[in-house]
């Protein structure tokens, strides 16, 4: 099978450079420019890679960063792009490599709340993909943006998706205790986290009510229609690396019991396991019994196969009452809430033929 041109957007930051692990030797698409800031230009990826705990490739190690040229990307036959730009950059990017028909699957915030992009989760939204034929038509030459969710709600929806399928669960509180990579590079000063909890991420909160909505709702008449469910959020920035932390409360006066609750999460598969999507994992959530899981050192790279480590969403501590459930959710939020998002949202559209 031919690969397609890709290339990646914010090379020399944390989503970009797990993009480019992601995607290396990927069967479907192949990376052919890395691109970021002028400051990062003519270095080689080695120079400039963050990710300690991931071992760097010597193919992907010595690969030179270009300057981020679109007309140099489309002289160059990029049909997809995977943007780990920062949003307050990537909008006017990516809605110009979207109008030279390129593909272009976002990390960024930028076009989340754009009428006609969908904000994709394949297990959960897959069917938002019929948006794009809207989007497309608007454009000069039929390209279109994808975007993946806020790096926390995510891991929620992924966790709420069977649980509202089953019981018609609408009112959820959630507290976050949110990895510092969440919030880029170099992100919170250490000296402000440093046996400290910061109880407040701009708005973030209100990301999580948004966004989850769209993603849970429906794609009708031309049109997303959100969901009934209701999302109160409270987000804190804590002082771990990688894994964002979760305490969901849900009230309903018709609550079933724990083993009923875990079966639902459990046996929950959709569309990217049957169509065995590369950076799919086999079980999208993964329900732990032990009294102290998730936790992030333990559970932050839960998914199997190989390729879809950091896919799979945690839950533990089920406990349900005669009108209240609690459980703790986890979610690796650089790679399921960031760039394996985007990528498993690439795969997807390649199988349905919407590239």
């Amino acid at each position: 099978m031919t690969k397609r041109k890709a290339a990646i957007l914010g090379s020399s930051g944390m989503i970009g450079q797990r993009f480019a692990h992601m995607l290396h030797g990927h069967p479907y698409f192949e990376v052919v420019a890395y691109c970021a800031s002028d400051r990062s230009e003519g270095k080689r990826l080695s120079e400039v890679w963050k990710l300690t705990e991931t071992q760097l490739d010597d193919d992907i190690g010595q690969q030179v960063i270009r300057a981020t040229d679109v007309g140099s990307l489309v002289g160059d036959g990029v049909e997809v792009v995977f943007s780990g730009l920062p949003s307050d950059v990537a909008g006017s990017i990516e809605d110009e490599l979207a109008e030279q028909g390129t593909a272009v699957f976002s990390n960024a915030s930028a076009h989340r709340t754009d009428q006609d992009t969908p904000i994709l989760i394949p297990e959960i939204n897959y069917g938002h993909l019929e948006a794009l034929d809207a989007q497309k038509k608007r454009r000069r030459k039929g390209g279109f943006i994808v975007t993946n969710a806020n790096c926390s709600v995510t891991g929620l929806a992924l966790g709420l998706k069977p649980l509202i399928d089953s019981f018609g669960f609408a009112d959820v509180h959630v507290a976050t205790y949110q990895a510092l990579s969440g919030a880029g590079y170099p992100g919170v000063p250490s000296v402000d986290v440093l046996g400290n909890i910061l109880p407040h991420i701009s708005k973030e909160e209100e990301k999580m009510n948004s966004e989850g909505r769209k993603i849970l709702g429906s794609y009708e008449n031309g049109g997303f229609v959100d969901s009934a469910v209701n999302i109160l959020a409270s987000c804190t920035r804590v002082n771990v690396r990688d894994g964002h932390l979760e305490a969901v409360f849900i009230r309903d006066k018709n609550m079933p019991d724990a083993e009923e609750i875990a079966s639902a999460l459990n046996g929950f598969v959709s569309k990217p396991q049957e169509l065995a999507l590369p950076s799919a994992p086999v079980k999208p959530i993964v329900v732990r019994a032990e009294p102290d899981r998730p936790q992030p050192l333990l559970d932050s790279f839960a998914g199997t196969p190989e390729r879809a480590r950091g896919m799979a969403v945690t839950i533990g501590r089920i406990r349900a009452e005669a009108d209240s459930l609690r459980f703790f959710l986890l979610v690796h939020n650089t790679i399921r809430g960031g760039a394996g998002g985007s990528v498993l949202n690439a795969e997807l559209a390649h199988r349905e033929g919407v590239l």
